[in-house]
């Protein structure tokens, strides 16, 4: 695998000692169409630490969020593996909370509270007074107190992300997969969304695996960075250090820069 490495800062707490929290092992994904059998990923392999803001990047159609279903467990590989906490993925668990960018993953007749204490309910992680409990520190955590009695029709975009958010770290995950969350949002929404999230890392530090097709956001909201190449999904380079990066001195730009010219590389042809 290509490496373009720069100068990483120290990470959080290993989930154990010398060993990656989530852990994508030479994995290729398929799917079927009416018409043929789509390769997604191939050969595809990275590591997620403790406390990493991992980003899968690349152009549509790279398989980056069908990785990230992968890892959910939504999705089988049929080559490879991968595995959290060094047990194998073999269906979704409550270690892997994921949140989509459509706005209806709410549930319409629950409240903001109804809805981020609704999974620790069916999962019986919590009794219904202690989901409660934890349900108000996270909501409170993503600013909505205020709105802890709302319905989501009552919520704006920004504020239904917010809800997700919260929802999935309320059940406290190993991981919380997030794919391209921030993506149907106007661009100030998203802007404030993205300066939350990095808030909220900030306070817990818990580890996110983050999908999305902006270079521009994934040099905001990772750490570490994995390019993948144009369909089917490759890895084409790695970037560490990116905390380092900044607009002020120009070497975010230049970053950027960088990582589009990687990705917009030409690619032999997959045979």
């Amino acid at each position: 695998m290509n490496a373009l490495t720069m100068p990483a800062r120290p990470r959080a707490t290993p989930h154990e000692p010398g060993t990656p929290l989530v852990a994508v092992e030479n994995v290729t994904l398929r799917y079927r169409t009416e018409k043929a059998k789509i390769t997604a990923t191939r050969n595809v392999s990275f590591s997620v630490n403790s406390g990493d803001r991992f980003v899968l990047l690349g152009p549509s159609g790279c398989g980056k969020s069908t990785l990230l279903k992968a890892v959910g467990g939504y999705l089988t590989p049929e080559e490879g593996r991968i595995t959290v906490g060094g047990r194998q993925v073999k269906a979704p668990g409550a270690d892997r909370m994921m949140v989509f960018q459509e706005f209806d993953q709410l549930l319409p007749w629950k409240t903001v509270l109804g809805n981020v204490m609704f999974p620790q309910l069916v999962t019986g992680k919590l009794s219904p007074k202690e989901a409660e409990a934890k349900a108000r520190h996270y909501i409170e955590k993503v600013g909505l107190t205020r709105a802890i009695d709302n319905y989501p029709h009552m919520l704006s975009g920004g504020m239904k992300q917010r809800v997700s958010i919260a929802r999935g770290m309320a059940m406290e995950p190993d991981v919380l997969l997030m794919d391209e969350p921030f993506a149907a949002l106007d661009a100030l929404t998203r802007r404030t969304c993205q300066d939350e999230l990095l808030r909220l890392w900030d306070e817990t530090r818990f580890t996110v695996l983050f999908v999305t097709h902006s270079i521009a956001e994934a040099i905001k909201i990772g750490n570490r960075i994995l390019l993948l190449s144009p369909h089917p999904g490759r890895v084409k380079a790695e970037v560490e250090g990116v905390d380092d990066v900044s607009a002020a001195d120009g070497s975010a730009a230049r970053l950027e820069r960088e990582i589009h010219d990687l990705l917009f590389a030409d690619e032999p042809e997959d045979h």
